[in-house]
Order: structure tokens, then C-alpha cells, then sequence
């Protein structure tokens, strides 16, 4: 074997592209260095790990080390790339027993993305988690398991874990009292995870809604559902410190004065693109602080390339790059990669953000642009509408209220995004809003499509449609 395609990272975008190299040219020599133990797992799943409603860790994982090998690849596990030579087509490997500078033809950097540190005085105590691995996941889950029946076998590390830390969790009295900090994704999932061990939940947002990229409408539902599920609701409130005894965290102080008693914290305050590894390199970063890439995902030095949580891409509606952390990204880039590199040049495609979340029974889904500010930056004049109808036939049982939040050009009638809740198959409806999205459809447009009508399913006027057509005698 000949011309190495190196990649560094061994989860969606870089195994996508690894396989997908492999598979159309089974001559290319294919190197996957991974600093970690762990591969190709589904970090949106660990929320429902905690909870218990995923059996075990290993149920999260896609592809294992053997399989992978299988395929012909060779991955090196336990292996930090710690430096790129653009000059010499060098990457620094700092492995278990040896540092070596391996050769590439191409490389591809999947480092993925990191969670940002909180400038939150305390945020070290102990019982204080963040929530960006499977690591992270297994020893909240042990810490909320009974210490009588906690084994550290039950969560299924595959052989993985830090064994000593999980059972350090295991064997302390479960949390009657939890503050979450941050009221994005990883907040609210965990919020319903922590319920379902019957902890006390404060939760503390900054803003003054939750979910903020899923729009208004969709944050003041979500917060009436917490409330409703006993969730403490701290919005327009600002953890200041974590203060503890004996080493381990005993309250929150916010910026109210306010000091609440709490057994553990979890903070989700977001995640940033992990891009140290081209800081003494040509390799550019964008505006959004990701790796720049162009149509084929290559960066701006050749033959190097970037994908997944690290990396830009292209917005359909903006044409601008963008950043979207999101797992089909991460593959679907990867996969065209993957077959760039094997021969056949194959752009990486745009995206619309589009993203679904589950807040206890309530569905979530958003796709586009929903903030006014960010339209009106990528010289739109934005205009919106949110309307609530039945989920099927008023007559049909199981009909349930749908929330639909439509944004459009107010000139052109372009649909620019949207935003639905509500608890009776909500989430899958935002499919229609993304695919009229990529195919740069007006709300005229949207509200003419003939979606599909039976009572069980939708109301002869789908949801989307009604705020389509709302929306339409506002604008264009």
C-alpha cells in the first residue's frame, strides 16, 4: 500500500471517511489515530444512558475497534496526534510507548468539539460533572445509583473505563439535589435524566428563555413542561460559584445573592471546536472559530482536510460557513471525504442546523434561521408567524396541540426557518420545514406541497401547511 490517508479522530466524520475510503479504493493505505479509548459513539445518547433508558455504554457505539479493522483500516487507539508539518506532510503521534512523526498523503482532522470550561469559581469540586463523553456519563450514572447496587460491570464499559474513578462515584449516597447551568440541549435532556432518579432539579439559564436556537415559542412551552415536571426554573439568573465541603460542591451562588443547598452540578454551557492542534500551522480557522474548509471539505492548506465538530460548513440559506456540531453533518461530510480522497472529488454539501430534542413528552424540532438579527445580517427582511393546531383530526383520539413557528423573507417570500413543539410526532414534522429549506422554497411554495392526510396521521391541513399559509398572506 501506497499514498497514507491519515485521520485523526475516530468517530463519525473520521470513520466515515476512513470507510469510505477504504471501500472505494481498497489499495489506499488508511491510518486512524485516536488519543482516547473509546470510538464511534453516539454522543446524543448518553442523556438516555444516565437516565436508563439505554442498558449500557457499549449500546451507544456504532462501530467497534474489531469491526473497524475489518474493514482495513488500522487504528491506533491511545494515540494523541500532537503536531501537523504542512511542509514535510508529518503528523506528531504520541502513543502509549513511542512518539513517532507518521507520513500522510492526505489527512483528514476530526478532532471534534470540547466542552467549554465555566469561568464558574468552584467548578472542580467534586460532584461537579460536564457532560461531553462516555466517561463523563458513566460516572454520573454511578453516582446515581444506590451505592448497594451499583456494579461498575452493569454500565458495560467494554473494558474501557477508569474503572477507579466509576467506582469512587459508586460508592457515594446518590444526590437528592442537582443544578444543571445551561438551558441548551444538554440541560433540558438531563433535567428529564435527573427526574427520572427522583433528584430535586434547579436549572439556570442566563437568558431569558430556554432553547434558545429553537426560537421563542418552543422555550416558553418547554419551560411551562419543567415547571410541570418540578423542575426549578432559575431563567435571567447567572451562576456565579460553586461553593463545597470537604472537597465536594454543597451550593450554588447566583448573581441574585441567592445560595441554594445542592449535592452535584452539571454544567452544559455549550462546546467549542477543538482545533489546538492547528494553532502553529497555516491551517485557518473561520469566523465562527472552526476550521475554514472549502466545498470538498479541504482546509486552506492542500491535501489537508476537516470535518465533523471541528470544522465549518456551508449554510444553504446564508451561503455562509457555519458552524453545525450535529451527528448527520459529521458523517455525511465525512463520507464525501472519504470519497475525495479515494478519487472521485464529491462536494461535502451545505446544511440548515437542523436539530430535534425531547423535553419529557414534548417533541422539539427547529431547521434554518429563526433569530431576526441573524437574518437581517445575511440581507433578508425577516418576517414570522407561529400558529398552534390539532396534530390529526380533531375526531381522531390522540390529537394534540402542535406549535409552528414560520420565518420567511418579507420581499422575496423565501421560507428562511422554523421551529415546531408539541407531544404527538412534532419532532419528525421539522423534515418538511429542512427539506423545503434545501430546496430554497417560498412559504407559496411550502403551502402548496401535497403532504399526506389521514386522521390518524394529520388534519387535511398538516400543521406546517397552516403556518405556511398564514405566513404567505404576510409576505411576498
Amino acid at each position: 500500500m501506497s499514498d497514507p490517508f491519515i485521520v485523526i479522530g475516530a468517530d463519525a466524520a473520521g470513520l466515515s471517511a476512513a470507510s469510505k475510503c477504504r471501500r472505494d479504493n481498497p489499495s489506499r493505505e488508511v491510518i486512524v489515530f485516536e488519543r482516547g479509548e473509546w470510538i464511534s459513539y453516539a454522543h446524543c445518547g448518553t442523556p438516555y444512558f444516565i437516565k436508563g433508558a439505554v442498558d449500557k455504554l457499549t449500546d451507544l457505539q456504532s462501530l467497534t475497534p474489531s469491526a473497524v479493522e475489518k474493514r482495513g483500516i488500522e487504528l491506533q487507539r491511545k494515540h494523541a496526534a500532537t503536531a501537523i508539518d504542512t511542509v514535510s506532510h508529518t503528523v506528531t503521534v504520541a502513543g502509549p510507548h513511542e512518539t513517532q512523526d507518521v507520513d500522510y498523503d492526505a489527512l483528514l482532522i476530526a478532532t471534534g468539539a470540547e466542552a467549554i470550561e465555566a469561568p464558574i469559581e468552584g467548578s472542580n469540586l467534586g460532584n461537579v460533572f460536564s457532560l461531553h463523553g462516555l466517561d463523563d456519563a458513566a460516572n454520573i450514572r454511578a453516582l446515581l445509583e444506590p451505592p448497594t447496587e451499583f456494579s461498575s460491570d452493569r454500565l458495560g464499559g467494554g473494558g474501557y473505563l477508569d474503572t477507579d474513578t466509576v467506582q469512587t462515584y459508586g460508592a457515594r449516597e446518590p444526590p437528592e439535589t442537582v443544578a444543571i447551568i445551561g438551558g441548551g440541549y444538554v440541560g433540558i435532556e438531563m433535567a428529564e435524566a435527573f427526574r427520572a432518579w427522583d433528584c430535586r432539579v434547579h436549572l439556570f439559564q442566563r437568558g431569558e428563555t430556554l432553547l434558545p436556537a429553537f426560537g421563542e415559542a418552543v422555550g416558553d412551552i418547554v419551560a411551562e413542561r419543567l415547571t410541570d415536571a418540578n423542575v426549578e426554573l432559575h431563567l435571567d439568573t447567572e451562576v456565579t460559584a460553586l461553593t463545597g465541603t470537604g472537597g465536594t460542591v454543597s451550593a450554588v451562588t447566583c448573581d441574585t445573592g441567592a445560595q441554594i443547598p445542592i449535592d452535584a452540578a452539571l454544567i452544559g454551557i455549550g462546546i467549542k471546536p477543538n482545533t489546538e492542534l492547528i494553532a502553529d500551522t497555516p491551517i485557518e480557522s473561520g469566523r465562527t472559530g472552526a476550521i475554514q474548509t472549502d466545498k470538498y471539505g479541504q482546509t486552506t492548506v492542500d491535501d489537508v482536510y476537516a470535518a465533523g465538530d471541528v470544522a465549518e460548513v456551508t449554510h444553504t440559506v446564508t451561503t455562509e460557513p457555519t458552524w453545525s456540531p450535529l451527528g448527520l453533518p459529521a458523517n455525511r461530510v465525512g463520507r464525501a471525504i472519504g470519497m475525495t480522497i479515494a478519487g472521485s472529488p464529491t462536494p461535502v454539501g451545505s446544511v440548515v442546523e437542523t436539530a430535534m430534542l425531547k423535553a419529557f413528552d414534548l417533541e422539539c424540532g427547529r431547521s434554518g434561521i429563526l433569530d431576526n438579527e441573524r437574518a437581517e445580517a445575511a440581507g433578508f427582511e425577516p418576517r414570522s408567524q407561529t400558529i398552534t393546531a390539532q396534530s390529526r383530526s380533531g375526531y381522531y383520539p390522540g390529537a394534540a396541540e402542535t406549535t409552528v413557528t414560520l420565518m420567511a423573507d418579507a420581499t422575496t417570500g423565501r421560507l428562511l426557518g422554523g421551529s415546531i413543539v408539541g407531544t404527538d410526532r412534532a419532532a419528525v414534522r421539522i423534515n418538511t420545514i429542512a427539506t423545503a429549506l434545501g430546496g430554497e422554497f417560498t412559504v407559496g411554495e411550502l403551502e402548496l406541497q401535497d403532504l399526506g392526510y389521514a386522521p390518524p396521521f394529520s388534519p387535511v391541513w398538516d400543521p406546517i401547511l397552516t403556518a405556511a399559509k398564514v405566513l404567505h398572506g404576510r409576505v411576498g
